[in-house]
């Protein structure tokens, strides 16, 4: 399996795969390389790149401290100089947009454009407060049959999801050990989300506002509780050119095998080639 070396000799995974376009794919807050294990199948032929930030996946667990959003920016730019390569189109899930548009603003010249799905510069208190009540803890449920369907009645805002849907959600994100299942990414991951919680709300709108001049998507989820409606028609207002869908029946996050999902990917990768 494919590991690269951050500078602080952290060991970190990631999958390239294919050739063309270079598009990074940067997961959701607990989650990893294979929350894009859906949308793959249905993309032109490029480059698909995928990291597992420090403390999920497959890759090293370094404590609380290192598990900040310009940690994992500077992790990006290093994996980009591992591959050899000057730039890349990010396609950010949630955590990873907020990288994404981190980056956009503070190395805009290795970041070709970006899909930002389900996530802004405004992270409203109910997501947040959902989140905080799961992160770091072991689920409840002793097997991924439980857990899918305890996943299905807990995804508040999904619907015309089938049941496979959540099993393979269930097996991608919880491990399965004698005493039942576990998560799959460090439990102090919840000290460093309480402790940006705890801390007053940055001003995400310049990050977003460097990312205007640069190709751009949002795909919003029509229930999401983290990505507001006025949220989204804000940061259209401010960049006219973006890409916009909008996925019924979906929360946070759109799972981006949806056919708005890809619809709005496949635009905005034609704006690169």
């Amino acid at each position: 399996m494919p590991h690269f070396t951050a500078a602080d000799g952290a060991r970190l995974f990631y999958t390239d795969e294919g050739h063309g376009v270079a598009l990074l794919c940067l997961a959701g807050l607990t989650r990893n390389h294979s929350d894009f294990d859906y949308m793959a199948p249905h993309l032109p032929p490029l480059r698909l790149i995928r990291l597992d930030y420090r403390g999920r996946g497959q890759s090293d667990w370094t404590g609380a401290e290192s598990y900040t959003v310009p940690q994992e920016a500077a992790d990006v730019l290093a994996l980009l100089d591992h591959l050899g390569l000057e730039s890349a189109a990010i396609l950010g899930t949630s955590r990873g947009g907020m990288v994404g548009m981190y980056l956009a603003a503070t190395a805009p010249e290795r970041v070709r454009g970006l899909v930002l799905n389900d996530v802004g510069p405004v992270l409203e208190p109910l997501g947040l407060e959902r989140i905080k009540a799961y992160i770091g803890f072991r689920p409840a449920s002793r097997s991924h049959a439980a857990a899918a369907v305890a996943l299905e009645h807990a995804a508040e805002g999904f619907a015309n999801v089938p049941a496979s849907r959540w099993m393979e959600e269930a097996q991608r994100h919880f491990i399965e050990t004698d005493q039942g299942l576990d998560i799959n990414y460090d439990p102090a991951l919840r000290k460093a989300f309480l402790a940006a919680l705890d801390g007053p709300a940055p001003d995400l709108w310049p990050l977003f506002d460097a990312c205007c001049t640069k190709p751009l998507a949002l795909i919003r989820g029509a229930n999401s509780d983290l990505l507001t409606q006025a949220s989204a028609d804000e940061m259209a207002a401010r960049c006219p050119a973006m890409i916009c869908e909008e996925v019924p029946d979906r929360g946070h996050i759109p799972f981006l095998d949806e056919p708005e999902s890809l619809r709005a990917i496949n635009r905005f990768l034609g704006l690169l080639i």
